[in-house]
């Protein structure tokens, strides 16, 4: 997920807890029948879950469904009947989770099919209204854990599964949803049957629904993958010619450096549901914003974002919400490594340089926050802009640390051993050990399992005999531990310019006597753009 310009600190609150999957089930399908009609806002609905008792001796099946409730306003889903195969079966529906009592113990290995009838308003998630222009429209918005407002399943991002959507509405809409089009039906009475199949396994949160008067074109293939654009029908000319740039050359470049595209489409669709991005798998959400016909430069970034989200969050999926940094992060990043192969090195500095000052004024007010989260925070901490900068930012500085060669091994490999899987940090980490022979430990604790960012003053004075200067490396005081290296460019009066680079720990100044064939005029510490630090620096002539 990506807001544009978001360049200071974001929250996405949740709902209820993050309540881990059942290790001994998995879900393997669901198949969603959804009724919508013009006449309310009312979801009529049966889901078929097909569940794999790995272990067996088991007999009821958890799921996340919002039940309606007077705290609500009614709002919420209502079972009406609960089967499996042919006989109904005892279930309980209260504190939003669904408990099915399957009347026997399961066997070892055995798949079970469950359907589940119910109907509702949704408090959240599906939204029923008007679009910018007034249409009215159907959208979900799942992040991060909202699905189980309109569809039972095991909300959570480490359980996967493969997925049909079969919606039923009025037919002068168009509906769009995970996978290929596999039907399409007028049944009369001015319905009609849109049947979506996605053969892949993603996680819940990313299942979607679009429905609306769309305007749609299909604008051909890349990396053999069928790429679409659905815009509403009065921005047709404007969100076609938006949309048509940097989707395919972004899925090359992403191809071509970490591994294929895991899907049977991409679609780009405009919704009103999201300010800037959604990354819903094979059918990407965009804030109705996007569309001005410019191809602004800003609302490219979020393409490349959301694109990139299908190889990270979507393809690998973090195993749990604390390594969300593992989807954010990584599409931070490799946004910007698009940028730089796209628009050259400056924009890629830029894009660095603007996500280092967002973590500088998030860690004024919050020093002690940590990306990998142990134990799990509220969910309304899940994802915060330290996630998506400071992710991209970790991501960058090891890159640097095991040099690009074995950076490049090691995101591949990483992507190959997980993809259409989950990963957790210590898999990340493990990959890029292996990849680079270094052992990277000491790196992602003080990067990303504690809080905090170094900071330290750099002062440059005359050495104690001529033609040497000193330069000191002073900490400043912090309850946190870094050493980092620091490269500095040290400015001379005759033009020249001295290079160096030292290690700098936390609590310890560092001096060094440079020699010097004339006065030093300035000081630029980390020229390259390559340290996550917040630093002063003072010349004395």
């Amino acid at each position: 997920m990506l807001y544009p310009l978001m360049l200071a600190l974001v929250i996405f609150a949740g709902t209820a807890s993050a309540q881990r999957p059942d290790p001994r089930i998995d879900i393997e399908h669901y198949r969603f029948e959804l009724l919508m009609s013009d006449q309310d806002d009312t979801l009529r609905a049966e889901a078929t879950i097909s569940a794999r008792y790995l272990v067996g001796g088991d007999s009821t099946l958890r799921l996340d469904l919002v039940n309606a409730s007077a705290q609500r306003e009614g709002r919420g889903m209502v079972v009406t009947d609960v089967r499996t195969g042919d006989r109904s079966v005892a279930y309980h529906h209260a504190d939003d989770a669904l408990r099915v009592e399957l009347g026997r113990p399961t066997r070892p290995g055995e798949l079970v099919h469950v359907q589940v009838a119910y109907r509702g308003v949704p408090a959240a998630a599906l939204r029923f209204g008007p679009n910018k222009y007034g249409d009215r429209t159907i959208f979900s918005d799942n992040w991060p854990n909202l699905v189980r407002h309109w569809l039972p399943t095991v909300d959570h991002p480490g359980d996967k599964a493969t997925s049909e959507m079969l919606i039923t509405a009025p037919s002068r809409y168009q509906v769009v949803s995970n996978g290929l089009r596999i039907e399409e039906t007028d049944l009369g009475g001015g319905m009609r049957r849109t049947h979506w199949r996605q053969s892949v396994p993603i996680a819940p949160w990313l299942f979607v629904v679009g429905v609306a008067e769309f305007a749609v074109q299909h604008v051909g293939t890349c990396q053999g993958v069928a790429v679409e654009t659905w815009v509403y029908r009065q921005d047709r000319d404007a969100g076609f010619h938006d949309f048509a740039e940097p989707t395919c050359d972004a899925m090359d470049f992403f191809a071509r450096r970490v591994g294929p595209y895991a899907y049977e489409k991409l679609a780009n669709i405009v919704a009103p549901t999201v300010g800037g991005g959604m990354e819903a798998a094979t059918a990407i959400l965009y804030g109705e914003r996007s569309v001005s016909g410019t191809r602004a430069t800003n609302w490219q970034n979020v393409i490349i974002h959301e694109v990139a989200h299908q190889w990270f969050g979507n393809a690998v999926t973090e195993r749990d919400w604390e390594d969300v940094w593992l989807s954010e992060g990584f599409a931070t990043y490799f946004t910007l490594l698009y940028r730089e192969h796209a628009r050259g090195r400056d924009d890629f500095v830029v894009g660095l340089a603007q996500s280092r000052e967002t973590i500088r004024k998030f860690y004024l007010e919050r020093p002690d926050y940590r990306v990998v989260h142990d134990p799990m925070p509220p969910m309304s901490e899940v994802t915060t802009g330290m996630t998506y900068q400071k992710g991209a930012w970790v991501l960058h500085m090891l890159r640097v640390t095991v040099g690009d060669d074995a950076f490049w091994r090691g995101i591949r490999a990483y992507y190959a051993a997980h993809m259409n899987a989950h990963a957790t940090t210590a898999d990340f980490q493990r990959a890029m050990e292996e990849a680079s022979g270094q052992s990277l430990g000491p790196f992602f604790d003080q990067w990303l399992r504690q809080g905090g960012m170094p900071a330290f003053r750099a002062v440059v004075g005359p050495g104690a005999r001529e033609g040497v200067a000193t330069l000191s490396l002073i900490p400043d005081s912090s309850t946190h531990r870094f050493t980092i290296p620091v490269e500095y460019a040290l400015e001379l009066a005759d033009g020249s310019r001295h290079l160096g680079r030292t290690m700098l720990t936390t609590g310890e100044t560092t001096t060094l006597s440079i020699p010097v064939a004339a006065r030093p005029r300035a000081l630029r510490i980390d020229p390259e753009t390559r340290l996550l630090a917040r630093w002063t620096t003072e010349v004395t002539p």
